[in-house]
C-alpha cells in the first residue's frame, strides 16, 4: 500500500480489536495527584540511563542542549540526518504535561530522520507537576522562537513542521497560536502534525460523556485532571486561547495533519478543531475505528500505516516548501 493512501483491511480492524482487550486488562492513565506522575517519570529516566543509545543504533547522534530566546531558555534534543537535512521538526512530547521528556520520542523521531531526511528539535520542557501550565507553555515558545530565528544558524531557511502528540499536541497548536504576533517566523511553519490532543482545557463533550470503560485513559477523570492542571481557573477561562487553543483564531496557520481514535475520550478535541482549521488553512483530519488513545505506539499494522502516512504528508511538506 502506498504511503500516501490510509486505508485498512478487516483484518487489520480484526488486529488492533485484539489488542483493545489486552488494553482492557491495564489501569487507565489519570491525574489526581502530584506524587504518582514523579514515580512514573523516575522510572522512565531510569530505564532511559539503563537503556541503550538509539540513535547509535542507526548510526545517528543525539545532541542535548539548553536554546535561548528572548531571554528565556529550555533544553532541547536534536538528532540529525547523516547528510544534509532537508527539514526541520520540532517535536513535543505527549505526557499528560506532567511525565515524559524529549528522548522518550527516540523510536519515533529516528524514524522520521532515517524517511524524510530532517532534523528533529525534541524539546525538553518543563513539567506541569512543579511548573504552571502557562510557563510550560513558555518553554514550548521559547523553542520554537530559537528555530525560526536567525539565532539558530545551522537551519536557517529550511522548512520546518511542528508535531505533537497528545498534551504535546496541545503545546504544539499553543505554539503556533502564541507565534501569530512574530508573522515573520510563523511563515517558516511548513506543517502541523498532530496526534490526538487536548485543545479544550475545560472539556469537549467526549471528555465529559466519556464511559468508565474507556482505554489508556481514564474518561471519568479526565475532567478533573484538567482542573488540577489549571487551578482556580472558571471553566470560561479555561476555555481562553491560547491556553484552550481550540478557541483561537486559527487564520495564518499552516496545513495540518490530524488523528484521533473512535475510542480516545479526546477525540472531539480533533474533530472540532479539525473543523474550525478547515476555515482558514487545509486540515486533514483521521477518525481511526477500535483505536484508542496513544495507538501510535501500539504494535498493530494500523499505527504503522499512519505513521508510513504521516512521514510521507511530512515530505510532501517539506518538498513543497523547497520547491516554491
Amino acid at each position: 500500500m502506498a504511503d500516501n493512501t490510509l486505508e485498512f483491511s478487516e483484518s487489520d480492524l480484526a488486529q488492533m480489536q485484539r489488542f483493545n482487550r489486552k488494553l482492557a486488562w491495564l489501569p487507565r492513565f489519570r491525574i489526581r495527584n502530584r506524587l504518582t506522575p514523579r514515580l512514573i517519570q523516575a522510572l522512565l529516566r531510569f530505564c532511559q540511563i539503563v537503556g541503550t543509545d538509539k540513535p547509535l543504533k542507526y548510526d545517528l547522534l543525539a545532541q542535548n542542549t539548553v536554546v535561548y530566546s528572548q531571554g528565556a531558555s529550555v533544553p532541547v534534543r536534536i538528532i540529525r540526518p547523516q547528510g544534509k537535512a532537508q527539514g526541520v521538526v520540532l517535536d513535543y512530547h505527549g505526557g499528560g504535561w506532567v511525565i515524559g521528556n524529549a528522548q522518550m520520542n527516540d523510536d519515533l523521531n529516528i524514524a522520521m530522520v532515517k524517511a524524510c531526511n530532517v532534523a528533529v528539535v525534541s524539546v525538553d520542557y518543563r513539567l506541569a507537576v512543579n511548573t504552571p501550565i502557562e510557563d510550560v507553555m513558555q518553554d514550548c515558545l521559547c523553542a520554537a522562537r530559537w528555530l525560526l530565528s536567525d539565532d539558530c544558524t545551522e537551519f536557517v531557511g529550511l522548512p520546518v513542521i511542528v508535531v505533537g502528540e497528545s498534551a504535546g499536541a496541545h503545546l504544539a497548536v499553543a505554539t503556533l497560536l502564541s507565534l501569530k504576533q512574530s508573522a515573520d517566523l510563523l511563515q517558516r511553519v511548513s506543517g502541523a502534525l498532530l496526534y490526538y490532543g487536548v485543545y479544550d482545557l475545560a472539556g469537549t463533550p467526549s471528555v465529559h460523556s466519556a464511559a468508565a470503560e474507556t482505554l489508556v485513559l481514564d474518561g471519568p477523570g479526565m475532567a478533573e485532571a484538567l482542573q488540577l492542571l489549571t487551578p482556580g481557573l472558571s471553566d470560561n477561562e479555561r476555555r481562553r486561547a491560547p491556553l484552550s487553543p481550540l478557541y483561537g483564531d486559527l487564520s495564518g496557520l499552516p496545513p495540518a495533519l490530524m488523528f484521533t481514535g473512535e475510542l480516545d475520550p479526546l477525540r472531539d478535541d480533533t474533530l472540532e478543531l479539525a473543523q474550525r482549521w478547515q476555515q482558514s488553512a487545509p486540515a486533514e483530519v483521521h477518525l481511526l475505528p477500535s483505536s484508542a488513545h496513544g495507538f501510535i505506539h501500539f504494535p498493530t499494522i494500523m499505527a504503522s500505516r499512519v505513521l508510513a502516512y504521516s512521514r510521507a504528508w511530512l515530505s510532501r511538506q517539506i518538498e513543497a516548501k523547497t520547491s516554491s
